[in-house]
């Protein structure tokens, strides 16, 4: 598996996928019975796993905005949840 072969497939994966994926490369790591070859075969595809969970996560906190409302409880808009 190259990393080009493995960044393409990741890519492809919803994040619940991604992280169901990832979950099982690290219980099998943790594990300790994978022979080497195969631990940095599958420790390379839980990294990109790892990137792809963090740009999905990215992406979906700058959709998310909070409601502003006025002293009424009206709303007056929107702005991003982390304004700071």
């Amino acid at each position: 598996m190259t990393t080009s072969t493995t960044a393409a497939d990741v890519s492809a994966l919803s994040f619940e996928q991604a992280v169901e994926e990832l979950e099982k490369i690290v219980a099998a790591l943790e594990r300790g019975d994978v022979a080497l070859d195969k631990s940095i075969e599958i420790y390379e595809r839980g990294e990109a796993l790892k990137k792809h969970c963090e740009k999905l996560l990215g992406a979906a906190e700058n959709r998310i905005e909070k409601i502003r409302l006025d002293r009424a409880g009206t709303p007056q808009g929107v702005e991003p949840l982390d304004n700071g």
